[in-house]
Parts: C-alpha cells; structure tokens; sequence
C-alpha cells in the first residue's frame, strides 16, 4: 500500500505489505533494495503510536 501522505513525485515513499507472518516494508524507489519485516503486532503498536502523536 502506498502512503495518502507521499508526494506526488513519489521521491518519498515506503511500501508495506501485510502478510499472514506480520508486515514487510520496503523503500517504493529501490524495490530490489533492503527489506525490515516486522511482526504483526509490533506493525500494530507502531502505526498506532504514529496515528496518537507518540513518535511525533
């Protein structure tokens, strides 16, 4: 999925795929490049301290 806060250039995005395991996210401008996967819930907590102002 692509982030609705990336530039319309799209010089600034990242890409994350939910799956059964937990979420891959990637770098959208080097798809061959470095992968982090994640567990699902830390996926959970993190996009959930983004959407309450934790990490600011």
């Amino acid at each position: 999925m692509k982030s609705s806060y990336s530039g319309g250039s799209g010089s600034e995005c990242l890409e994350a795929a939910l799956g059964a395991d937990g979420t891959a996210v990637r770098d959208s401008k080097d798809p061959g490049g470095a992968i982090l996967a994640f567990p699902h819930g830390a996926w959970v907590n993190f996009v959930g301290a983004i959407r309450t102002g934790q990490l600011g």
